[in-house]
């Protein structure tokens, strides 16, 4: 017979908001387009090819098509080789990089000192901590939470980005002083938007992707 004090722990357990679990939505299931589009809201010209979300070539961005403000947006990637990409969360798909935040996806394994440009950056604006995408032609593992202004990124289980946004208070600035590209400060943009993969003119791969609240 259980005690009260037993029951009362079995209660205080199963609402404990640290062992409550939420099962994600798929965004992509490896077998249907249904819900992504280009940058003009029209079906996408990506294709699935092996139960990936496939690049075709000039096709530009693909979009979910639904806006996301605080989440955890988890996935896989494959890079071919020299290959330029990127997955943009909270953005304006008519000004992608203007109007939204991007996480590098590069072909850049084996790189020493990894760049505002690398894999795991937040493109032009923060370099990751450490190296730890694979070698092209093989499948990463990508992590990113946003909720408010704190950004966090996992790459292939390694913590390569933990941001405060609200730090980046200037236009065309970073807040170690480095320039960037952006006409507005990063930390002034808008915390929900669209996620979208970049087509940067190279074969790329996304599989897997889901999403869930913080």
């Amino acid at each position: 017979m259980k005690t009260p004090a037993f029951a009362t722990l079995l209660l205080t357990l199963s609402l404990s908001p640290v062992l409550a679990t939420e099962e994600p939505t798929v965004l992509f299931d490896g077998k249907s387009l249904d819900g992504w589009v280009d940058g003009a809201g029209k079906p996408t010209k990506w294709i699935i090819e092996d139960g990936a979300l496939a690049r075709v070539p000039k096709t530009g961005y693909v979009w979910h098509k639904d806006t996301f403000g605080d989440f955890v947006l988890e996935l896989e990637f494959k890079v071919s080789k020299g290959c330029n990409s990127g997955v943009f969360i909270r953005t304006d798909p008519s000004d992608p990089v203007q109007k939204g935040f991007e996480i590098q996806v590069m072909d850049s394994a084996g790189k020493a000192q990894p760049g505002k440009h690398d894999a795991g950056a937040l493109y032009d604006a923060s370099e990751p901590s450490s190296n730890a995408v694979k070698p092209a032609g093989e499948w990463n593992t990508l992590r990113i939470e946003a909720k408010g202004p704190k950004l966090v990124v996992h790459l292939n289980d390694q913590k390569v980005q933990d941001l405060d946004l609200s730090l980046w208070t200037k236009a065309n600035q970073n807040p170690d002083g480095s320039k960037n590209k952006f006409g507005t400060a990063l930390g002034d943009l808008p915390h929900e938007g669209r996620i979208g993969f970049q087509d940067h003119g190279h074969p790329v791969w996304y599989r897997n992707i889901r999403i869930r609240k913080p």
